[in-house]
């Protein structure tokens, strides 16, 4: 059963629309399914009800307070019913509601119900109308959301949504260093701290903050090798510009680090292919590493060094097999 949403009674005490004194003059509208609907949906009796009576004040077009109570009561049996949250809008608006006790209301409702669009846009739309001022309780709903679930995808866009609009980045760089710290392989939270480093108009910007990231993300491959994140990351840093890329010798340097340690890592050997296919001179360190690798491939033992990657991460990438035959086309010989 459906509890009032105009009052904090329980369920026992929920009084059906047809009882209740206030919506006496209001003929309810069934929902029209056609004379012979081939699979009717049997729908509860009180949430039958309950549409019946919205829908006549929907198609009034009725802007009062007790349309806002019956679309809070619909949403608690519906939260997904857009049309609902559209027609709530229409009557806050109407009525010159009090926004934040909507934001308190939309809250409640989103926690229950996390994964649900329809209620994150409303949010939204409340967070335009109230500016600036609500950055920060925003910024602390979503941190909420994701230390239940840190891959939630409305969580994320409504948080990077509300820093480029309302604010609030001067900690965010300190969050995504703390949730990085919890899993490293939150990849959520490496694409948030790329966001934070390109667009905070507090850090200068990715060419004021590529140093430090390259440090602090070949620490991380460092520490954990098989995370494909930080690898990703690390060629971001340097998106639309490989002479940088080939130019800084810390990115070599990892791969070969980690290579030494385990010549099957194929982020690494991607890295490093794509590395030798942008211009990267073979240093005697590199060519030391691949001719070890290709020593236990006898396959390999006059290949250059790029075709030497190729072949092994055939065999170490099977899944991408076919990829990295036809890249083995492409390479140019390495001296």
């Amino acid at each position: 059963m459906a509890p009032s949403s105009s009052s904090s009674e329980g369920v026992d005490d929920w009084v059906p629309p047809s009882r209740r004194p206030e919506l006496a003059d209001v003929v309810p509208v069934p929902q029209d399914d056609g004379p012979h609907p081939v699979v009717p949906i049997a729908y509860r009796s009180d949430f039958r009800e309950v549409m019946d009576y919205f829908r006549a004040l929907y198609f009034a077009a009725e802007r009062s307070v007790r349309a806002l109570h019956l679309t809070a009561e619909v949403i608690g049996l519906n939260p997904g019913n857009y049309t609902v949250w559209h027609f709530r809008r229409l009557v806050l608006e109407a009525l010159d509601a009090d926004l934040q006790e909507e934001m308190n209301f939309v809250d409640q409702i989103a926690e229950s119900n996390p994964k649900n669009y329809q209620i994150w846009h409303h949010k939204r739309w409340l967070a335009e109308k109230l500016g600036p001022d609500v950055a920060n309780k925003e910024h602390e709903f979503t941190r909420k959301i994701l230390a239940i679930d840190a891959k939630n995808y409305h969580a994320w866009s409504h948080r990077q949504w509300v820093l480029q609009v309302l604010g609030g980045w001067e900690t965010e760089l300190q969050y995504c260093n703390q949730l990085l710290e919890e899993d490293v392989l939150n990849n959520s939270a490496w694409n948030q701290r790329y966001l934070v480093i390109t667009r905070s108009p507090l850090l200068g910007g990715l060419a004021a903050m590529r140093d430090s990231e390259v440090d602090y993300t070949v620490g991380a491959i460092l520490a954990n090798p098989e995370n494909e994140s930080p690898w990703r990351y690390l060629k971001g840093l340097y998106k639309g510009e490989n002479n940088l890329l080939v130019a800084n010798e810390r990115i070599s340097d990892v791969c070969l680090k980690v290579l030494k340690n385990d010549w099957t890592c194929v982020f690494a050997l991607s890295l490093l292919l794509d590395l030798l296919r942008i211009g990267l001179q073979p240093s005697d360190d590199l060519r030391g590493a691949i001719e070890a690798m290709k020593n236990s491939d006898p396959e390999t033992a006059d290949a250059d060094l790029a075709t030497a990657i190729c072949s092994i991460l055939q065999k170490c990438d099977p899944l991408r097999v076919n990829y990295w035959s036809w890249l083995m086309t492409t390479v140019s010989p390495q001296i």
